[in-house]
């Protein structure tokens, strides 16, 4: 079940890379999570916040190597046991006090830590739909097939949207569709969600282009949305505004590391959490945000190369949905920050401050190099 040796067939190429995000991670958190206060300037590396996320990556490191060399295969027993979890703590969120004005984490008070089950969600359901799309493979091109795999992405999907966590939800769309496409699903239905995607992605940028001015559709928009997600259309909020003149501040080679003036006075709200990407861009300039890129660009090629590297049907489906789902966070993340796309909250890969988010990306690079190490085995 678990072998050591798998761990010497893992591809090694990705370690440095993991370990460059984390340093980054660090380094934007050291910088703008000072105390009430004190001195920004104050050179202090290991603040509360820093230790925290060091004991995250350390914790993730573990579950990396646990499930890298775990036989991915084995998974299959337990797909609906985890399924199941999963549904059982989304649900049990309703129950439990607020914490920031929503139900997204469960407050674990002998380890002082929120757990956030929506970020192994996402994960159990490209488990989960793996499992299914192969145990259908035979009947792929029927409409069962479709309106069963919708059902088990759907359920979830409502319970996270309801929390609410618009964000995380909607990035199990794109999952969902890349794995119906390679899952042989019915070629209708691929092309019907590839052209809603796409419907939905030309309406936000036409918004935010100010092509289709914000006030003027909020009547027809609010039919189907709360007004507090269509205020997240706008792409005039401070939030959108802030991040974008941080990048811009930055300019070429940054302010340098602790010397911002904008992001480090308080200007750009939530600065080592969702905003981190133009939080760095403001101390290491245009240079460090394209080092970031490049990172996340060998990540995410490295990761494809397994989807085409796999040796069986689970495996293939498992890595193509965890590489979208890698992707998908890179590129709303950047996207928000850019002011393309309206902020939602999707934590930028293995660089924002959080335990669940930097666990749950661990397994899923775990499960990539499970698959990866197996891909020669018979």
């Amino acid at each position: 079940m678990w072998s050591y040796r798998a761990l010497s067939r893992i591809d090694f190429r990705v370690l440095p890379i993991i370990f460059a995000l984390m340093l980054i991670s660090l380094l934007v958190i050291s910088s703008y999570s000072v105390e009430p206060g004190a001195d920004f300037s104050e050179d202090v590396f290991f603040t509360p916040q820093v230790k925290r996320q060091i004991e995250g990556f350390l914790l993730g490191g573990a579950v990396f190597a646990l499930v890298a060399g775990f036989d991915y295969n084995k998974l299959r027993e337990w797909t609906w046991f985890l399924y199941l979890l999963m549904l059982l703590m989304l649900i049990g969120l309703f129950f439990t006090d607020p914490i920031q004005r929503v139900q997204r984490w469960y407050k674990l008070p002998l380890i002082g830590i929120n757990l956030q089950p929506s970020e192994y969600a996402k994960l159990i359901v490209v488990l989960t739909l793996s499992w299914f799309l192969e145990r259908r493979r035979a009947s792929s091109g029927s409409l069962s097939t479709a309106l069963l795999g919708g059902v088990i992405v759907g359920i979830p999907f409502l319970l996270i949207l309801k929390q609410p966590d618009l964000g995380t939800a909607l990035v199990l769309y794109p999952i969902t569709l890349v794995m119906f496409y390679f899952g042989d699903i019915k070629r209708s239905v691929v092309r019907l969600m590839s052209c809603l995607g796409l419907a939905v992605l030309v309406l936000v940028g036409l918004i935010f282009s100010g092509i289709l001015p914000h006030e003027e559709i909020k009547p027809y928009a609010t039919l189907v949305l709360k007004d507090y997600q269509f205020d997240r259309l706008d792409p005039n909020t401070h939030h959108q505004k802030a991040a974008v003149t941080a990048i811009a501040i930055g300019g070429l080679t940054g302010s340098g590391w602790k010397k911002s003036t904008f992001s480090g006075n308080g200007f750009l709200p939530a600065a080592y959490t969702d905003s981190v990407f133009p939080a760095f861009g403001e101390e290491f300039g245009f240079i460090g945000l394209l080092f970031l890129l490049i990172l996340y660009y060998a990540l995410l090629y490295f990761s494809f190369q397994v989807v085409a590297m796999a040796k069986d049907q689970f495996g293939r489906l498992l890595s193509a949905g965890i590489s979208v789902y890698l992707a998908m966070h890179i590129l709303v993340n950047i996207g928000m920050m850019c002011g393309l796309l309206p902020i939602t909250g999707v934590p930028l890969v293995l660089v924002t401050y959080g335990g669940s988010s930097s666990l749950a990306t661990m397994a899923a690079l775990g499960l990539l190099q499970s698959v990866y190490s197996r891909r020669f085995m018979f």
